[in-house]
């Protein structure tokens, strides 16, 4: 994978050097050893950028185009992903450290949501408001126009082509700010749009640092919509410098997701669900299976069962397909275990785990499980965004329930049980922007994904994301009688 040549920003169609001239090196999380050279984006390749989208938006380049033409151009985007989907994924893998098959899935899913949303592109409509007989009126879903999209680390394909999908379909032109430890899969996709032959400056994407680049693109006075992905922390800065601007974001920040899991429950079916979803991707998914709330009587039963699988759980690098992989980077490592350690001082029980692997080369970490872990402890109530479970016990299902509500997040919750109305009567209850039953991760391209509380608002995925990405205009038209013609004028309401 090491390559001496410098990756460049791919701006206005061309392939373009920082202007600055620094550069940012990209290391292998299972190794730490250098493996690509960026060109390091700063505020003057913003402007470009968003220079170069703003006037694809002010010469209506996509706004023009046939809802079906821009579909097409989509299409034609996934198939250039596609005749290289496997080159792709070991770049995804080697870049953010998590497993080969992993990987591969998310070129696939990149691919299903450029073609799931080219194929709705022609198929967002207006309406026909009736307000009598000499007023004609509709509404236009128009595009905002330059749409910036802040991409994070631990998904950074198919997160870009999620958004940016969306974003072309309705007619906006984008830049992204590719994640500063893991750029390439995002430029990756750059490439597949200059293949795909998109109008030069409808795609922009840029890598460099949220601080500097990052910074510079949110501030931007012609960047008119935001898609952010990331941190509470980094999500209040960004929205506190588009309320100055009243610029409409969609948000979706971190997650503390629980699973309540009841005594009649398949505890087999629980334990194949926290191998995915606490310890996939290293445990690093905004939507990870974090907080295990579970019925007294069955507690310890489950907890040894969860003991047995997780330690059975191969360790290595991605590119070997081992079930724990590399954190990203030894800052996050570090974070994770300083996390562990103020669990243990909060009174929780090790299960399993708890410590970096410093025996392996790269940033790996145990895969960690906690008992008797408190509704008052730092890791109920905190994300830690790595391979740590935190297990909480409860009597009845009102306090289960009330456990799992009880954090600023709300991004996934789940529920387990063999009882039809049990399921239905929790899920209900369950405060999260999505709720699975009896599995994990078991939303798709095409159902909503976003957060309540501090995890976020707006939506992505499936038919409802498309609404962040427009705005309604209302046009009103008087008309007049024929003359001649013998008519009672009615008119409706200013």
């Amino acid at each position: 994978m090491a390559n001496t040549d410098v990756v460049k920003n791919f701006i206005d169609g061309e392939w373009r050097d920082s202007v600055s001239g620094t550069r940012i090196e990209v290391d292998d999380p299972s190794n730490a050893e250098t493996i690509a050279v960026v060109a390091e984006a700063g505020p003057k390749d913003v402007e470009l950028a968003v220079a170069a989208a703003h006037r694809v938006f002010r010469d209506r380049i996509l706004i023009d185009m046939h809802p079906y033409d821009r579909g097409r151009m989509l299409f034609r985007v996934a198939d250039a992903l596609d005749t290289r989907h496997e080159e792709i994924a070991t770049i995804n893998c080697a870049e953010t450290g998590k497993a080969l098959d992993l990987a591969r899935g998310e070129v696939q899913t990149a691919i299903r949501y450029l073609r799931y949303y080219g194929g709705l592109a022609d198929k967002l409509e207006g309406r026909s408001i009736p307000r009598g007989a000499n007023l004609v009126d509709y509404t236009v879903r128009s595009p905002f126009g330059v749409s910036a999209h802040i991409v994070p680390w631990n998904g950074p394909l198919e997160l870009t082509a999620r958004s940016l999908a969306c974003a072309i379909a309705t007619g906006n032109s984008v830049v992204v700010k590719s994640p500063e430890l893991a750029p390439l899969s995002g430029i990756e996709l750059a490439r597949a749009c200059e293949t795909a032959g998109l109008p030069a400056g409808a795609v922009n994407v840029l890598t460099g640092y949220g601080h500097t680049a990052g910074k510079a693109l949110i501030e931007h006075p012609d960047v008119r919509h935001i898609v952010f992905t990331g941190s509470v922390a980094t999500g209040r800065t960004v929205l506190k410098t588009a309320s100055e601007r009243i610029v409409p974001c969609i948000m979706e920040l971190g997650g503390k997701s629980a699973a309540v899991v009841y005594a009649d429950a398949d505890l087999d079916c629980v334990v194949e669900a926290i191998h995915i979803g606490s310890f996939l991707n290293a445990g690093q998914n905004c939507n990870n299976l974090t907080r295990l709330i579970v019925e007294r009587s069955v507690a310890q039963e489950l907890v040894e069962r969860v003991k047995v699988r997780v330690e059975k759980l191969s360790i290595g690098p991605g590119r070997e397909n081992c079930d724990i992989t590399p954190l990203i980077s030894q800052k996050q490592r570090q974070g994770i275990e300083r996390a562990c350690q103020t669990a243990l001082s909060h009174g929780a029980r090790l299960v399993t785990g708890g410590s970096a692997l410093s025996e392996r080369s790269g940033y790996f970490m145990a895969a960690t499980v906690f008992a008797d872990v408190t509704r008052d402890s730092s890791l109920f109530q905190k994300e830690v965004f790595g391979p740590v479970l935190a297990v909480t016990t409860f009597d009845d299902p009102l306090e289960a329930v009330d456990l799992a509500n009880d954090s600023d997040h709300g991004l996934a919750a789940g529920v387990f049980t063999r009882d039809l109305d049990r399921a239905l009567w929790t899920a209900d209850r369950l405060w999260a922007g999505q709720v699975y039953v009896n599995g994990w991760f078991v939303g798709g391209v095409e159902t909503p994904f976003g957060g309540v509380k501090q995890s976020g608002y707006g939506r992505e995925k499936g038919q409802e994301a498309l609404d962040g990405y427009v705005q309604t205009r209302n046009i009103g038209i008087q008309i007049s009688q024929p003359s001649g013609s013998v008519s009672t004028r009615q008119r409706g309401t200013p």
